[in-house]
Formats: structure tokens, C-alpha cells, sequence
């Protein structure tokens, strides 16, 4: 496993971190027929290759509660796999206090010595690879869907608002995240990301610190990915193992 080195203070540069342009917030309120198409896509979704009963738990994102991963883990229950949710209620932001809550609560949960897989979504991604490190002999892999990897809240839509809603800066908080990516993720982790993805800007959900890391592009939206067919196909296809099409 090898990490990227490039300091904090030139990754935006190099790699065109930035927030999400204005007009792609409006593009989110297609998640609404995202979620209407999972119906017509359910002869296609269904078809996706079984699960084998592992543990699957699945992470919200800022805000949000274990409502909103309920779909993604029905979905992944009728593949057969033991899908769970968090039971730490909202997401508020706080991803290094949550991960030590749930890297002491995955022993209890773990029905076996088999690891578990987590599935974070936005926020939630942050949460799963800082359990992934406290803890990776508890840890299968990691899913992260439109995870902001690079700079905490910076390069996202609610940046400046979460900002001051915490009373951080955006460029020191930016520095803490880079140490800690820098220790790595030794489980398989998989990025799904989109550039279209209106909340969260596309190049900071790309993990450039794990060489091992896999990354899929999808036409989605940022809220619409929990409920997603092709994210959905996209997870079934990780979890069995197939390769994942990539994304640049």
C-alpha cells in the first residue's frame, strides 16, 4: 500500500479540488426520479448476483439517519446479505467522534470472527474509512458513495456554512483531514463518485492516498445515490467480487 505525499497546501492545485459549480445544486432534485426509476429497474436490479451473508452495515450522511439507508439495505438484504444500520441516529458531523463510537460497538455487533463491511455514504464514507483504520481486523472493505475524501467540508456546497456552523477553519481542518489520510486504509476500498454530483465537488471524492483503492464514476446525483439502480448494481457487483468499471 502506498499514499499520496503531495502536501495539503498543493493538492487543490494539482488536482483541481474545488466545490461543486451553482448550477449542479439544481441537478439534485433529479434524486427524486432516481428513486422513482428503482421500479422499472427492479427485473434488472433483482438480477444481480447473490449475496453470501456476510455483515453489511451501512453509514447516512450528514444529517441524515438510518431512514435514509433503509432502501440500499433492503436491496441488500434480498441479495442475502445481513445488511445493518448504524444506530448512532443523525449523522451531525462529528465523523472521528462516531467512528470511535462504532469501532467499540462492531465486536458487539458481529455475529461471528468474520469482519464486516461498511457502506458510507457522503459523510458517512468518512466515518467507515476512520473505522477501517482503528480498527481493520474488523473491517472487510469499504464502500464510500460521494465521500468527500480530500479536505473534510471544504470542497463541498455546505462548506462555509459548516464552517461557521462548527467554528473551524476550512484550511487548517483541511490540513487535519490530509494527516489522517495519510496513514492509509490497508482494507479494499471502492470510490464511487460522480461529476455531476451537486453537493459534494467530484475530484475530492476520488481517493488518491491508497493506491489499492478502486474508483467508479456513475451519472447520479449526490442525494439520489442511496437509491440509485446503478449505484445499487454498481455495490451488488463489489460485494461478488467483479471488477467495478473504473472512472478517471
Amino acid at each position: 500500500m502506498t499514499t499520496d505525499a503531495t502536501p495539503a497546501a498543493e493538492r487543490a492545485a494539482r488536482y483541481g479540488l474545488r466545490p461543486p459549480a451553482r448550477s449542479l445544486k439544481y441537478l439534485e432534485a433529479r434524486a427524486l426520479i432516481e428513486g422513482a426509476s428503482i421500479l422499472p429497474a427492479a427485473p434488472w436490479l433483482l438480477a444481480q448476483p447473490r449475496g453470501d451473508g456476510r455483515q453489511i452495515m451501512v453509514l447516512p450522511g450528514f444529517m441524515f439517519d438510518d431512514r435514509s439507508t433503509w432502501p440500499l439495505r433492503r436491496f441488500l438484504r434480498y441479495l442475502g446479505y445481513d445488511a445493518l444500520p448504524w444506530h448512532l441516529g443523525r449523522n451531525r458531523g462529528r465523523p472521528e467522534h462516531d467512528a470511535e463510537l462504532l469501532a467499540r460497538h462492531l465486536p458487539e455487533v458481529r455475529r461471528s470472527d468474520e469482519p464486516i463491511t461498511l457502506i458510507g455514504w457522503s459523510l458517512g464514507g468518512v466515518v467507515a474509512r476512520l473505522v477501517a483504520r482503528l480498527q481493520p481486523e474488523t473491517v472487510r472493505e469499504v464502500v464510500t458513495l460521494g465521500t468527500p475524501i480530500e479536505g473534510g467540508p471544504k470542497y463541498t456546497a455546505v462548506g462555509e456554512r459548516f464552517a461557521r456552523a462548527q467554528g473551524i477553519d476550512l484550511d487548517e481542518f483541511e490540513g487535519h483531514v490530509h494527516a489522517i489520510n495519510r496513514e492509509g486504509v490497508k482494507v479494499p476500498v471502492t470510490a464511487i463518485y460522480s461529476r455531476s454530483d451537486g453537493i459534494v465537488g467530484w475530484r475530492a471524492a476520488i481517493d488518491r492516498y491508497n493506491s489499492h483503492a478502486r474508483h467508479v464514476r456513475l451519472p447520479c446525483s449526490h442525494l439520489g445515490m442511496g437509491v440509485n439502480p446503478l449505484v445499487w448494481r454498481t455495490i451488488a457487483q463489489v460485494l461478488n467480487g467483479k471488477s467495478a468499471r473504473r472512472g478517471g
